[in-house]
């Protein structure tokens, strides 16, 4: 458990940077946020994972929701993967994937948004997400375990995803076609990360080639350079909007992009790349503070008007670990000392509003003051993704350092 010393004043000094939090970021990971799924997620009647969980671990509902299916098999794979070839992990993992093999699609191959919990269709397969997660999820499996099928599901799921992009919600899509055609920054992000975690199935060359066209959607498209942010929306040229829609800001998901961003600079060798996603993801972190009760609000309007989504101001535990991440990464690669600096006072929120004192599992969601809003460690939206592979890559990324 973090201490009050701890939270009083930062770990680490400028002469050693940031390393000293490693071994925090390691234990956490594996001494609670681990072992409370292991213990609290497994559904031993019907197969797959619960998700709905209270803040003891205790289950309030049984819909399954395909996409943190895909992220909790993910997770188990990839830890077996990189950690430790622990028995209970791999296990965790193919439990998860036999439920999603034999009942997570439709007959065209798509996953379902979410299911009963013994596998009937609940919500059809309007959310495209559900398939990036199946595709990392049995990519990272056969990582660890080669099965012609797991390897199969990934690549036709994948290629699915491809041919989806341009109008992913098909026939889910409530837009009125052609008045205000926009395109969203949630799949070029995701695509970013997804096509290393694909690279041992699709082949060096095939990721080379798609590794471009991602990079110029995020950093060329979606970023706006006269205003220094990334916008969700924007219009299929890539101008602004001037729309609820056109002027949303999701700080936590343009943080996130920059880190997968500066993998890539990382594997091509591109320091200017690095650089720039950098420089991108402490502006926005600077635009996302709250300066009066700390923290990353939710949703931003670029233009300082009222946003949409009622939830704006409050505080989310995903996109604190994803800026923690990203400083991280920033550091390390770049030496920037804002990134240090930033690191220390995120780290110091997330640590003192997100963490329970009492159950293993960490807080999602906090009002504006950063309060409590709801006590659950899992739902709909928050399953076993963000806070564990957050915790690897910063204590990974510290311990190279």
């Amino acid at each position: 458990m973090i201490t009050s010393q701890q939270l009083e004043k930062p770990i680490s000094d400028a002469r050693d940077g940031l390393v000293q939090y490693a071994s925090l970021y390691r234990d956490e990971l594996l001494q609670n946020i681990l072992p409370f799924w292991l213990e609290h997620s497994k559904d031993t009647v019907n197969g797959g994972f619960y998700t709905c969980l209270n803040r003891d671990g205790s289950v309030y509902d049984t819909d399954k929701f395909m996409w943190l299916q895909g992220r909790e098999v993910w997770c188990f794979s990839y830890m077996y993967a990189n950690i430790a070839q622990k028995q209970e992990w791999l296990d965790m993992a193919l439990h998860g994937a036999d439920f999603m093999e034999k009942y997570g699609r439709d007959k065209e191959g798509n996953w379902y948004f979410s299911l009963t919990a013994d596998g009937k269709p609940l919500v059809q397969p309007y959310n495209i997400f559900s398939d990036c997660f199946a595709t990392m999820a049995f990519a990272a499996l056969n990582k660890i375990k080669p099965e012609e099928r797991y390897r199969k599901i990934a690549i036709d799921t994948f290629e699915n995803i491809l041919k989806r992009q341009h109008n992913w919600k098909g026939i889910y899509n409530k837009a009125y076609p052609g008045t205000r055609s926009l395109k969203n920054f949630s799949l070029p992000m995701i695509l970013c990360n997804l096509s290393l975690e694909l690279e041992d199935i699709l082949g060096s060359q095939r990721v080379n080639e798609f590794i471009p066209i991602v990079i110029n959607e995020v950093m060329n498209v979606f970023y706006q350079p006269a205003r220094g942010l990334i916008l969700e929306n924007v219009y299929e040229d890539g101008s602004f909007c001037d729309s609820h829609e056109g002027r949303l800001l999701n700080p936590g998901h343009a943080i996130e992009a920059m880190w997968f961003i500066m993998d890539l600079g990382k594997r091509l060798n591109d320091q200017v790349l690095i650089e720039k996603a950098c420089s991108i993801m402490i502006d926005t972190i600077k635009a996302g503070w709250d300066a009066e009760y700390g923290g990353i609000f939710y949703f931003l309007d670029v233009k300082g008007v009222p946003p949409q989504q009622l939830e704006w101001d409050q505080k989310l535990w995903w996109v604190h670990v994803e800026a923690l991440v990203a400083l991280a990464k920033g550091y390390t690669l770049t030496g920037n000392d804002q990134c240090r600096e930033w690191f220390e006072r995120i780290h110091n929120y997330t640590w003192s509003h997100f963490k329970d004192p009492q159950y293993k599992e960490w807080f999602g969601y906090l009002n504006r003051r950063g309060e409590v809003l709801l006590p659950l460690k899992g739902g709909k939206w928050k399953g076993c993704f963000h806070i564990p592979r957050a915790l690897y890559q910063i204590s990974k990324t510290l311990e190279m350092h």
